[in-house]
């Protein structure tokens, strides 16, 4: 251990990974920095550095941003909008079978990355039907009424063209079931 700890030892060692260019400009005597110098980018293939102007596609130069620069769901952001918010629950499903259940031979497992649909339970008291208004995009889900307002982001991508939404009026709930939509992996692959 000794031979490990010594000061020419390590000033041996960092000569070794000193780069041979910079060994003109360096006193033997001093300290050598070369060690400090290295960082976790200086590892692999050496970048080169573009230098060069920053192209803009726009089809419209006046246009302040890109409609891809704005994220899905901020048209319903108001933050004005005195109605207060309901209350709500995100629950996932999945559909099983005897295999999955006693025999294990579909690979899912409880997490939400094995479930195919989300229900979302949105509480309402003293609503109407005919008074909501439901809007659902791939990660937003828009309801509005009279007197509540729930603008909620989705924990995944959904399709939002083929859910069911049905009220129960004995427990003043509205009841939203959308289909997860993932990538194809191997626990995800109907």
């Amino acid at each position: 251990m000794d031979s490990i700890s010594s000061g020419s030892s390590l000033q041996f060692l960092a000569k070794l990974l000193h780069d041979t260019q910079e060994e003109d400009d360096d006193d033997d005597h001093a300290p050598c920095s070369s060690v400090s110098a290295m960082t976790p980018a200086s590892i692999g293939p050496v970048k080169k550095e573009t230098s060069g102007t920053f192209q803009v596609k726009s089809e419209n130069r006046k246009t302040i941003w890109n409609t891809e620069e704005v994220p899905e769901g901020a048209e319903f952001d108001d933050t004005w909008d005195p109605r207060e918010q309901p209350e709500y629950q995100i629950l996932f499903k999945q559909c099983v079978g005897t295999e999955d259940v006693f025999f294990g031979m579909s690979r899912k497992d409880p997490s939400t990355a094995c479930c195919e649909d989300m229900v979302i339970k949105i509480k309402l008291p003293e609503t109407k039907y005919s008074d909501i208004a439901l809007d659902i995009q791939d990660k937003v889900l828009d309801l509005r009424t009279p007197q509540k307002k729930l603008l909620l982001h989705l924990p995944y991508r959904v399709d939002s063209k083929n859910g069911k939404a049905r009220f129960l009026s004995e427990e003043e709930t509205l009841e939203v079931t959308l289909r997860v939509s993932r990538m194809f992996d191997f626990i995800n692959f109907l």
